[in-house]
Order: C-alpha cells, then structure tokens, then sequence
C-alpha cells in the first residue's frame, strides 16, 4: 500500500510542478537554515570527553582575602601553587594533574629553519591518561620525571612534522628558550572541543604544541601566560624569589582536575577539599569562610556557558524562520489538496476509507520532506562553508557528522509530515456525495 501511495504522490509531483517546487524549495531553506546553526551548536557544545567526563571533576575552593567579600559567592575559578602542588602531592583521587599555560621559544637544530615561539603547557604526568590523549609515538612522563624536575617534553604531531620531518623523535632533542629536552612522546593529532582543561585560554582553539613538567618550567623560571588574581600583593610575594608565580605568592593562575571514578569518591573527594579548606583557614592561611566546589567536566562547561551566546541566538533564530516556512508549506499542502477533492470524492465512493486518504496525504507531505530535506542538505553544506570562512576560532569545526546528517533528513521528513496533518484531516472530510453531484 505504501508503495502505491507513493506512486499516486509521483503521479501528483508532475501535475502541479510548480506548486510541488514551491513546497520543495520552502522546506529547503527552512532545513537549510536550521542545519547549519544546528551543526555550529552540535560542534560546540559536546561532550570533549565521552564516557569519561562523568569521571573529570574541577576543583575550586577560595583562598582570596575578606575584601569585597560576598557570603555565597562563586569561589575563585583557579588555585594558587601553593594549593595546587599541595592536592597533587596528597594525591587524593585516582589521577589529578596541575597545570598552566605558557609559551617558549623553540632553537630548532634542523638546517634553514629559524628561531619561533610556541604555547606550551606545564602540567604533571597524569594529565595524558586522564585526557585520553592519544599518542603517535612514545607517551607521556613518569611522576619520578616530575619530581626529579627531569627535561623532558610531549610534543604534537605539528611541531614534529615542523622539526623532524614527521619521524618518530621519542630520544631525539628539543631546544626549548635555551635548554635541551628529551622527548618522550608525540601526540597524535588531538583537539578536544572544546578545550576544556583551560576555559581561560581560546576555548575552541588548538592545543598547545608542547606539554612539559610543571616542575620543571617553574625550576627554569619558563614565561606563562593566561589570568591571575592576585590578593594582598605585599610580603609574601616580595619574598618569593619567583614573586607572583612563587609557592607562597598570593595569586590564583593555576588549573587543577581530578579523576574520581565513582560517585562515593566524588563525595569523599568534596569532604577532603571542605577539611583541607578548614585547615588552611585554621593556619591563618585562608581568610574566608570554606566554600568549594567540585563540578564534573560537563557541568564545568555548562556553567561557563561554553557555548557563544550569539550561536544559541542564531539556532533559536534559525528554527523561528524554519516554523514559518511550514506554516507557508501547511498553506501550499490545503490549497493543492482542496484542489483535488473530486478526484478524493472518487476515492471515497469507491471504498477507499478515511485513513486511507489521510495516510495517502502524509505520504505526499512526507516525500516532499525527503526532496526538501535532500536540497536543504546541499544549502546547510554552504552555510557550513560560508562559518568556516569567519574569523572565529571554532570555524573550522563548523562540518556535518554522521549524526547530523541524519538529522537533517529526519527533521525534513518529521517537518513536512507536521505540516501536513491539518491539510490531511481537511482532506479526509471529504463528503462523496457533494464531489459526485458536482462533477
């Protein structure tokens, strides 16, 4: 039957074309539109980490002086060294890294290629497992290599291919602002989206292209960059030899994430920050009342709404334009089903059922959904284009998945069947014997 409903909906295509294309072509846009900012807000907003961001939680806790204090407020968003080495150390979860952004000057030892700075990133041995980073050759440090402040580094596929023309360089050196390393891994090519082990840097942006020991980048006075709050700027910074990046400064520029891998040792992991808190604020250390936080990778980004406002605006913007090229396909559908109530007059006189009508109408709505949605498919390809063409960071993520391809022709079919519905029932109302007096 199915079949032969969509035999009748051809039939009907070719008698009135132009009204066929008009449907068509409202439904393509409305697809179109909707797609590309829907693909723009897939990209953005998904899980960087999947089936494990339920394990990956971001510590806060609030260190800062009484000045300008607000009681419930959100505590600071980093930690200081100070803290930071300290969790590392105590080793509280199943993994947890420290880290912090930088850049450094790469010496290159390859002939005719000149002296160029790179963004690293200082962290601890952990960070690579925990993140799932993937590996081309060699892996990540040993917590021994982070204590021994050892001169190793992690580079990416970029830098490796730059310097040692893509061979595997795991033993080879790299001169980094004057000092050798010994590199013990290369990442493949890797870029989570977004890049959420630090919101303080281009969220969508490529990751750094070398990873090396904090420790090790603090004991060679490495630049960093990235925020800071500092607090009481005075004594104890002015006699840190490292100043605001010294362990006992008082400044927050530090990330911290920990792995707890299930429910209980989250729960435990939150009691251990409140008692390290009451303890710090006992030594004289923390001056305001505890107030920590542990939220999971997930509802990290959703509270620093990750996501730009402007592409949420365009999907609601996107879908509103959609809604209204059904409503002008409901319009097309009444008008070119009334048309033919003498033929569906015929139809009902000769037993055909109102069901039947009305799943033939659908079908009909539905076909010119997959024909849109086929054309909306190729105008969300060009919108996509025309993102990628921007300035924006993320624009080069802006690509239809598997996912949202077939979202696209579901949306289409799921549209124009709604679209039909009203026309349908109408259709089916029919009366025979009004139709058959009239012809």
């Amino acid at each position: 039957m199915f079949a032969y409903y969509l035999d009748l909906a051809l039939r009907s295509f070719r008698r009135n074309k132009v009204l066929t294309a008009l449907m068509v072509l409202a439904i393509a846009l409305g697809i179109g539109a909707s797609m590309t900012t829907l693909t723009v807000f897939h990209v953005l907003s998904g899980d960087p980490l999947p089936g494990k961001s339920s394990t990956l939680f971001y510590p806060q806790m609030d260190p800062t002086s009484m000045d300008g204090y607000v009681a419930g407020e959100e505590p600071d968003s980093q930690l200081t060294r100070f803290d930071a080495e300290t969790l590392l150390r105590q080793a509280r979860g199943d993994r947890q890294a420290l880290m912090t952004g930088g850049g450094v000057g790469v010496q290159p030892q390859k002939q005719g290629l000149s002296p160029f700075a790179i963004e690293a990133r200082y962290t601890s041995a952990d960070f690579f497992p925990m993140f799932d980073a993937p590996f081309l050759h060699g892996n990540g440090w040993s917590k021994t290599e982070d204590e021994r402040r050892d001169r190793v580094a992690v580079i990416t596929k970029p830098l490796n291919d730059k310097l040692f023309d893509g061979g595997n360089s795991v033993g080879k050196s790299v001169r980094l602002d004057g000092t050798d390393f010994r590199i013990v891994g290369v990442v493949a090519d890797w870029r989570p989206t977004p890049k959420f082990y630090d919101l303080n840097s281009d969220r969508y942006g490529e990751v750094e292209q070398v990873f090396l020991p904090f420790s090790t980048s603090r004991d060679l006075k490495m630049g960093r960059n990235g925020s800071m709050n500092c607090w009481d700027a005075g004594d104890d910074a002015e006699d840190d030899p490292e100043g605001e990046t010294g362990v006992n400064a008082p400044c927050t520029w530090m990330q911290y994430w920990v792995q707890l891998d299930t429910p209980e040792k989250a729960e435990a992991y939150k009691k251990y920050l409140t008692n390290y808190s009451d303890q710090q604020r006992a030594s004289g250390r923390f001056q305001r009342p505890t107030n920590v936080r542990l939220r999971n990778l997930m509802e990290w980004l959703d509270f620093n709404e990750v996501v730009p406002s402007d592409v949420r605006l365009q999907v609601w913007l996107a879908f509103g334009f959609l809604l209204v090229c059904l409503l002008n396909t409901v319009g097309l559908l009444l008008a070119k089903f009334m048309r033919r109530s003498g033929e569906i007059g015929v139809r009902r006189a000769l037993g055909a059922s109102r069901r039947s009508i009305f799943a033939q109408c659908l079908i009909e709505a539905g076909t010119v959904g997959l024909v849109g949605g086929i054309l909306g498919l190729g105008l969300a390809a060009l919108g996509l284009w025309a993102v990628r063409q921007q300035p924006a960071s993320y624009a080069d993520l802006a690509q239809l998945d598997p996912v949202m391809l077939l979202t696209t022709f579901v949306l289409a079919v799921a549209a124009s069947v709604l679209a039909g519905l009203v026309p349908a029932w109408h259709a089916c109302q029919v009366t025979p014997a009004i139709q058959l007096k009239s012809q």
